[in-house]
């Protein structure tokens, strides 16, 4: 338990000053409980270690898209990396700043760009000379100036699961760092549109930040031959991707450190840094609360089913991701060798496999940590599922972010016949 808004008093689970087995006994499970205090401190890790440089935060609204965080982080001054015409309603509702708002994505709907320019969003990233002619045509359709910067491919290997990484010429973001300069020169050319930043972004859950600073000496060698060029370059997204410790002998890599090893290379530059962190800001801050429905014994293997689903954390079976489980009541020091399943009809259904795990029994609470991130945004209704509440704690208080579904929910908006 290295993160102290998650600790044991008196033999039970805390998050903050709230006990949880009082908010699974208030609000059922499974719940998704984040923590206020470790998003506030996460996020200002990186306005404290940027400070004294031109910058923006851009929250990755894809990490958690709750109204409740995105309206937390909006009063902390962030600003949003959206990728939908749904995260800027979602960012909008929660009482975001239009003009900090960054469009990305490879695919946006001519609605989608309609509505970001009506808005008056800060800018688009853009990831292909077609995406640029759109914004062109909408802008002008609208008699508005679209600022852009292209999102550009560094060919750098992230070094993280090949699901996550975006970096190299085999994926599908970007437009390749080598033909960047030419797709500048014609977006110049192209009304309604301003190109005056660049972009980049090579994949997430890094742990290691060699990767992040050589793709950063890539495209900052970019921004001097555009500069060079007459091409006014205002402002330099590097992305987000830092990644946070899962297992318990990981070690995510400290926000300081990264931000100290990324500033000189933008001492003298008058490029304003943009940073889109998301995981890094929610990841650790959350858990998905389950409790266990019952033991089963298969030959040699023994279940530990959860009311929890892959519908509810997908993570495992998506990533072969790696979640730490928790008993709520303090473990006894007694294991046993299980798997952690869900009730879905899937054998990928599982959140651990052959994990050591403290002996529970049916009707006991468990904590799957790190799943503030990517865990409820990835949701479902698979099986017909309704899924989690969502619950913010903010010291002793416990503030509703989401009701749980209801069945009603499930068939709301279908018609018959």
């Amino acid at each position: 338990m290295s993160i102290e808004e998650w600790h044991y008093q008196d033999g039970q689970l805390f998050c903050e000053d709230a006990e949880l087995t009082r908010i699974a006994y208030s609000h059922g499970t499974p719940t998704y409980v984040y923590s206020k205090s470790r998003v506030i401190r996460n996020f200002r890790a990186y306005a404290g270690a940027l400070k004294g440089l031109p910058h923006r935060i851009l929250y990755s609204v894809k990490a958690n898209s709750s109204l409740g965080i995105l309206d937390l982080l909006a009063r902390e001054g962030a600003g949003f990396d959206i990728v939908s015409g749904g995260e800027l309603y979602r960012v909008l509702a929660a009482g975001g700043d239009p003009s900090k708002i960054v469009f990305a994505g490879v695919g946006k709907t001519v609605a989608e760009i309609r509505f970001a320019l009506e808005k008056g969003i800060h800018s688009f990233n853009c990831e292909s000379e077609a995406e640029v002619g759109l914004i062109s045509r909408a802008a002008l359709a609208l008699n508005r100036t679209a600022s852009i910067a292209i999102r550009v491919n560094p060919d750098v290997d992230a070094a993280t699961h090949p699901y996550i990484s975006t970096g190299l010429r085999m994926h599908k973001f970007g437009v390749d760092i080598a033909v960047a300069a030419e797709l500048y020169h014609r977006a110049a050319q192209m009304p309604g549109i301003l190109a005056e930043g660049v972009s980049c972004h090579i994949g997430s859950q890094m742990l290691k930040i060699e990767p992040l600073l050589e793709a950063a000496d890539r495209v900052l060698a970019l921004v001097a031959q555009l500069r060079s060029q007459g091409y006014p370059i205002r402002h330099l997204d590097v992305g987000g991707g830092l990644g946070v410790a899962y297992e318990p002998d990981e070690r995510g890599p400290a926000i300081q450190s990264f931000i100290e090893r990324l500033k000189p290379r933008l001492a003298g530059l008058d490029l304003t840094l943009m940073l889109e962190p998301g995981r890094s800001v929610v990841a650790d801050a959350g858990i998905l609360l389950t409790r266990v429905l019952l033991l089963k014994q298969n030959g040699a293997k023994r279940f530990v089913v959860v009311d929890a689903a892959m519908n509810d954390l997908i993570r495992p079976v998506l990533y072969d991701a790696y979640h730490e489980i928790t008993p709520v009541q303090e473990p006894s020091g007694k294991s046993s060798l299980v798997d952690v399943v869900g009730p879905i009809c899937e054998s990928g259904d599982f959140f651990a496999r052959d994990r050591e795990l403290s002996e529970v029994k049916a009707g006991d609470l468990l904590a799957i940590r790190t799943a503030g991130a990517y865990g409820f945004s990835l949701s479902s209704n698979y099986n017909s599922r309704p899924r989690p509440c969502e619950l913010l704690v903010d010291g002793k208080d416990v503030y509703l972010l989401r009701h749980r579904e209801t069945y009603e929910d499930l068939v709301r908006g279908e018609l018959l016949p």
